[in-house]
């Protein structure tokens, strides 16, 4: 991670996309998160920019709209003009494009593999819950969160793609905040709630939460008995094994064995005359 250029977040990212085989998808993203927003919203011409931003956003992320409008442009041969109907900065597009070819070169110094994962998405989005794990929000009201772990209420920016979904994930990452009137959540992604539990192990885990403490205190004595009793069970199993073993192996009673020497002695012949 120290090798990259990158806040550690980012650099998380970029390492847990070779896990998921998605390094070419986050590389992009990362490169994007690194320079200002590519969108502008120039003044008289407000609905024109926000209809053109609508077409490049995925409802699930985000950090997946980056990707889209980056691989756009690729696709419309990385030109100005593009950008300029599609109210995309052409500065700061070219930017992120510099950036993505800097980092390619440090992970091609460290062996990170770089490979497509095609159309998994779920796979991006799991690379953004590693690195954002800490900075989790879940849904307390209508395009309300709370922080997970700290509580701070939070609101999805209206420019965001999961703004026009037209329901709202329960549990999102977030890239930053932004405080203006409000706390707003800067690049959000939905993510489900196992992946946090699974990535972020040391704040969160899945809680059965039907049931209550004393419910869940008396499944666990109830599991422990059962532990127990099997412990003894294969106590026992072992203790009769190991008695069948020394039966087989035990030697019989000592057989009578002729000993040269002892016992009954030849007596010589007697000749004539001794």
């Amino acid at each position: 991670m120290a090798e990259f250029p990158l806040d550690p977040p980012l650099s998380k990212m970029l390492l847990m996309g070779e896990e998921l085989v998605c390094t070419a998808e986050i590389l992009t993203i990362v490169s994007m998160l690194s320079v200002p927003t590519v969108f502008f919203r120039p003044n008289g011409r407000e609905e024109e920019s926000d209809a053109a931003r609508e077409k490049f956003a995925v409802p699930e992320s985000d950090h997946l709209t980056m990707l889209h409008v980056y691989q756009q442009w690729k696709s419309n041969g990385y030109g100005g003009s593009w950008c300029s109907d599609h109210f995309i900065q052409v500065k700061a597009i070219r930017k992120a494009r510099e950036v993505r070819s800097q980092l390619l070169d440090i992970m091609k110094q460290q062996h990170v593999e770089h490979v497509s994962c095609g159309t998994e998405w779920d796979n991006v989005r799991k690379s953004v819950t590693s690195a954002y794990f800490h900075q989790a929000a879940k849904l307390k009201g209508i395009g309300e969160y709370v922080n997970m772990r700290t509580g701070m209420p939070c609101n999805l920016h209206p420019s965001s793609a999961l703004a026009g979904m037209g329901f709202t994930p329960d549990y999102i990452v977030y890239h930053e905040l932004i405080q203006t009137s409000k706390e707003y959540m800067n690049c959000v992604t939905a993510v489900e709630p196992h992946w946090l539990a699974e990535l972020g192990s040391a704040f969160f885990q899945i809680k059965e939460s039907h049931k209550t403490r004393k419910e869940m205190r008396a499944a666990e004595k109830l599991q422990k008995k059962e532990m127990d009793v099997q412990m003894d069970e294969e106590i026992k199993r072992r203790e009769v094994e190991e008695d069948k073993r020394q039966a087989i192996y035990k030697p019989k009673s000592s057989a009578r064995i002729c000993t040269p020497g002892t016992g009954s002695r030849m007596r010589t012949p007697r000749r004539a005359g001794m």
